[in-house]
């Protein structure tokens, strides 16, 4: 097995094929593959892990800047992360998420930062993701904030501080409200 990595417009089309489906049985659309699900300014990469030509699992890292606690940092986060179900409990996921953060953080992220479904907390801390508690993150636009703790929505905050600044100001996200605001097509990574 190994990853590959594209920005997520190049994806070979075989393997956007595989990564679509993947992303279909997880999150059923009924509707055609796009071609691409992310906003290009958010510098969208896909990450895939493949045994031989098969798509196993798959994620994409999304980044932008995001300022905080009147510091400016680069953010990157993890979005669609997907396992082939058949091949789910062999550690497939845990490897790519891992390898994720490590990526994340020699893409030279101050930090990486992401929501998830609480039940999927001991996942991605497995693989070095840390919660950061108390936190909500608020996606959308500043003019139609879209929150991880909306009613019926509510998710936990991860998070994995890269660069010195970003851990010397760690406690800062803790039980904050963090305004990612990516926009309108990726209302929350």
């Amino acid at each position: 097995m190994e990853i590959l990595e594209y920005p997520e417009a190049e994806v070979p089309a075989p393997l956007r094929a595989q990564v679509w489906a993947l992303q279909e049985q997880a999150w059923p659309t009924g509707g055609a593959d796009p071609g691409t699900s992310h906003d290009p300014a958010l510098d969208p990469r896909s990450m895939l892990l493949v045994d031989g030509s098969a798509v196993v699992a798959a994620l994409d890292l999304l980044g932008k800047e995001l300022e905080h606690g009147g510091e400016v940092f680069a953010a990157r986060g993890l979005s669609a992360v997907v396992t082939d179900p058949g091949r789910r409990g062999r550690g497939h996921g845990l490897a790519l998420v891992t390898a994720a953060r490590a990526r994340i953080a020699a893409l030279g992220a101050d930090l990486g930062l992401f929501t998830c479904d609480r039940p999927l907390i001991g996942f991605y801390e497995r693989a070095g993701w840390e919660v950061l508690p108390g936190a909500v993150l608020i996606g959308g636009t500043p003019e139609e904030p879209f929150p991880s703790d909306r009613p019926g929505f509510d998710k936990a905050v991860l998070a994995g501080f890269f660069s010195a600044p970003a851990r010397a100001r760690r406690h800062g996200f803790d039980r904050a409200r963090i305004a990612l605001h990516p926009g309108t097509v990726d209302r929350l990574w």
